[in-house]
């Protein structure tokens, strides 16, 4: 840690002055970034670093989206402080990272990341045999941060203070193309990390552009290097992925670069199966369709909707051997986890309300009205109906009958009630609405006509009219 802050002081006090060709610096009547859009906390987070006689940006994504125009979910912001310099200055921060040290200034439910300017490869960062960096905690200049950056649209940063955005890159440029560019030689940046592979697919993807064909060519000649890369950055990539509002094309990209074999070998099998093609592009439709809504997206639901098709083909089959339908549908789904579940690196919560969904599906074809009261109560049960319409468009569930199901599920507590009584009502035979008929009291002969027992509480009787 000490070699690091005599590094970033060393690189501080003989940096040499940045080309004006290559540092273009864009105003707010440029850039027109809204700064409605920028989270007040990381707003912050900049001003107190440059109090303190730091220069702070917000970076990365946020960045490319504000230049879009759209509002980020995320924000990271980049500064010359170190972690130790930043931590200090902060209620609430924590420094993290092993391989990328780094701060979480935390506002509330929002988390500020917290970065120091890194500098590129010097040769003497620790690699495993493919390249990939295993420790980059080599601070340096805002330049060497630029430069060590995967993407140039990406390379950008924004100072919330005088509202300029700084480039080195002409990543502004590539962004209004929408071209994706690798910032430095493709082949040893994707060697350094292969999940750039796979954000380079989803930057296309999400932008409607393209790849840079220089950044292209050695995709496919690297994609088995997916497989070095840790399962919870893999499965937050496939997640991204599947999420970036453009899955289709998403899907088709990795496809065509040979990355889908490393990331997602299920769906061939998927696509395989009878209607499973039906099946996943409706899925990825409404995903797509979520997304661009602003709403938020079940990594539970979704990676239900991309296995069912194998879950419901040895259902079938398990069906077909005269099991009953509960436990062929458990053995089913526990076939199908258990062959994809370190593949795709789905965390166990996940998996365990893929179940839920999937268990619910059988309950939907009998129309109980005990079962029915169970199952409104059940965590996932929006989304087993939610689940219940993609089978239904694809014709494998009555559309009406799910059509109940779901105007169920929408329906207000005393709405609901109305539905189950008039359902019993039907199944009965009776009129839903039907007053129900008070049973008369049969007068005691052995009483008195003027009034009734005295312990019983009762009314006095009618006395009988006069002919």
């Amino acid at each position: 840690m000490i070699k690091n802050t005599i590094r970033t002081f060393v690189s501080r006090l003989f940096a040499a002055p940045v080309p004006k060709e290559k540092r273009q610096v864009y105003s707010q009547a440029q850039h027109k970034i809204d700064r409605r859009l920028v989270s007040r906390n990381a707003i912050k987070v900049c001003e107190v670093l440059q109090q303190k006689g730091y220069d702070a940006f917000i970076v990365g994504g946020a960045v490319r989206d504000l230049v879009l125009g759209y509002e980020p979910k995320d924000f990271d912001v980049a500064t010359n402080a170190t972690p130790e310099e930043i931590r200090p200055l902060f209620r609430r921060a924590r420094i993290i990272g092993r391989r990328f040290q780094l701060v979480h200034v935390v506002f509330g439910q929002e988390i500020i990341e917290t970065s120091t300017f890194r500098a590129p490869s010097q040769g003497d960062q620790h690699t495993d045999a493919d390249g990939r960096i295993l420790n980059d905690n080599v601070f340096g200049t805002q330049q060497e941060d630029a430069a060590r950056r995967d993407f140039t649209l990406n390379a950008l940063y924004y100072d919330p203070v005088n509202e300029t955005v700084i480039d080195y890159h002409n990543g502004v440029a590539d962004l209004k193309n929408h071209l994706v560019r690798m910032i430095g030689d493709p082949e040893k940046r994707f060697r350094e990390d292969p999940v750039r592979m796979l954000r380079a697919v989803r930057f296309a993807s999400k932008l409607n552009g393209t790849i840079e064909p220089g950044t292209q060519a050695p995709i496919r000649s690297l994609a088995g290097l997916i497989k070095n890369v840790p399962d919870s950055r893999l499965f937050d990539e496939i997640l991204k992925l599947l999420t970036c509002g453009n899955a289709i094309a998403a899907l088709q990209q990795l496809r065509k670069e040979g990355l889908h074999e490393n990331v997602l070998p299920l769906i061939d099998q998927v696509l395989a199966q009878p209607g499973g093609e039906q099946f996943v592009q409706l899925t990825l439709e409404r995903t797509d369709q979520r997304v661009r809504a602003g709403k938020s997206v079940s990594p539970s639901f979704l990676f239900a909707a991309l296995l069912w098709r194998l879950v419901d083909v040895n259902w079938k089959k398990n069906l077909a051997r005269k099991e009953h339908t509960v436990p062929a549908l458990s053995q089913a789904a526990d076939l199908v986890i258990d062959n994809h579940i370190n593949k795709l690196a789905i965390q166990r919560r996940h998996t365990a309300d893929m179940r839920e969904i999937w268990f619910m599906q059988p309950r939907f074809e009998r129309r109980i009205p005990k079962q029915i009261w169970r199952m409104t109560e059940q965590p996932r049960f929006r989304a087993a109906c939610d689940f219940l319409q993609l089978r239904a468009a694809c014709h494998e569930f009555d559309s009406v009958l799910a059509q109940w199901w779901m105007d169920l599920a929408d329906a207000p507590p005393a709405e609901r009630t109305e539905m189950i009584e008039a359902l019993t009502a039907e199944q009965q035979g009776t009129p839903a609405a039907a007053p129900r008929k008070r049973r008369k009291r049969r007068s005691n002969p052995r009483k008195s006509s003027t009034g009734g027992s005295p312990s019983s509480g009762g009314a006095p009787s009618t006395p009988p009219q006069a002919s």
